[in-house]
């Protein structure tokens, strides 16, 4: 594993889309960026910015996500979500993030992620399965 120094900062920018409300995506009925659309974007963020610091093989799984979605964001508008890492505890990471529209801000929270080794992690998944 090599080390991820806290405070790595990643951005991504998305144009919201209809497949991006909460219509679409069950949580409500109106046509605005859907909450569980932001989750996504979030994970997306948090682990694409420490994705170059994953030892061959490794990769992060998320964990716990708690976000606040406090402004309606139309279709057609650009979201932009910012991810700060605050905190490395081994392989435990928690991240900061906030997330903007053109008119301000949108939502804000921590999310955690862990870095795993897919060869231990997904047979440790499978073994969930009924037999």
């Amino acid at each position: 594993m090599l080390m991820i120094p806290a405070g790595v900062v990643s951005e991504i920018r998305r144009k919201v889309t209809e497949d991006d409300t909460a219509r679409v995506w069950g949580s409500g009925t109106l046509d605005v960026y859907a909450t569980p659309a932001m989750a996504l974007l979030v994970e997306e963020t948090a682990a694409g910015g420490v994705e170059p610091f994953m030892a061959d093989g490794m990769t992060t799984v998320g964990v716990r996500l708690d976000i606040a979605h406090t402004a309606p964001s139309p279709v057609g508008i650009d979201v932009v979500c910012r991810t700060e890492l605050i905190e490395v505890d081994g392989p435990k990471l928690v991240f900061k993030a906030t997330i903007h529209d053109s008119a301000g801000k949108i939502g804000e929270g921590l999310h955690e992620r862990y870095i795993v080794d897919p060869e231990a992690f997904m047979p440790k998944a499978a073994s969930r399965l009924p037999e």
